[in-house]
């Protein structure tokens, strides 16, 4: 392992087990005495907590597709510079729920604007920052409504139809063969304990 910082994201759809994979990594990261920060998006600080609201309430199912993209590079902008940027200067490791591949699935692909435009956004707002590492914990649309349905409070995303989680998983896999070195898939509906274990070794290689 190197001293210098490693970003890694977790992507996937709502469901796939994700956010409990990212938490045990940083739990196993920081037995091993490395200084860990973890973050999410759209959040990771207050001002990107506030755009989150927006977002993900089911009560503007009114926002346009391109308000929508804004605002999740809006948050992401506030997060790279306040928190992300700052953590990997300084040698930590950043585990990262979700990162700017979501937004070229859901916004480019699910909601139909393409990826050039998410690209140009990612350049004004994130610069030349990508991941070292790239977790895609994959599961079939069924199953990702099947997970989600049982929240006491659905998002917005959650409501989506099941063509457009087939149209964001089939971006995903997409991202997953134009960039093999980067986006590592993993299927999510394995238990979760066979998923953690396969996490580990991909670590590893990233922070050599």
């Amino acid at each position: 392992m190197t001293s210098a910082g490693r970003f890694i994201t977790f992507e996937g759809p709502d469901g796939s087990g994700k956010s409990t994979q990212l938490a045990r990594l940083a739990a196993r990261l920081r037995a091993e005495g490395r200084e860990v920060v973890e973050t999410a998006e759209p959040g990771g600080t207050r001002i990107g907590r506030d755009i989150r609201a927006i977002l993900l309430s089911a009560r503007n199912h009114h926002l346009l597709p391109t308000a929508e993209l804004l605002l999740y590079f809006a948050s992401r902008a506030q997060n790279v510079e306040e928190v992300i940027r700052p953590a990997l200067e300084r040698g930590a490791i950043v585990l990262s729920d979700r990162f700017t591949d979501s937004t070229l699935v859901y916004q480019g692909v699910g909601r139909g604007l393409g990826p050039e435009v998410v690209r140009q956004l990612h350049r004004i707002a994130c610069g030349t920052l990508m991941p070292h590492l790239t977790v895609l914990i994959d599961i079939e649309p069924a199953l990702t409504l099947e997970r989600t349905i049982k929240r006491a409070e659905q998002d917005r995303l959650d409501a989506e139809s099941l063509d457009f989680h087939a149209r964001v998983r089939q971006g995903y896999l997409r991202l997953a063969a134009e960039e093999p070195a980067r986006v590592r898939v993993l299927d999510g509906a394995r238990d979760m304990d066979s998923v953690t274990e396969a996490v580990w070794p991909l670590l590893q290689e990233a922070l050599r």
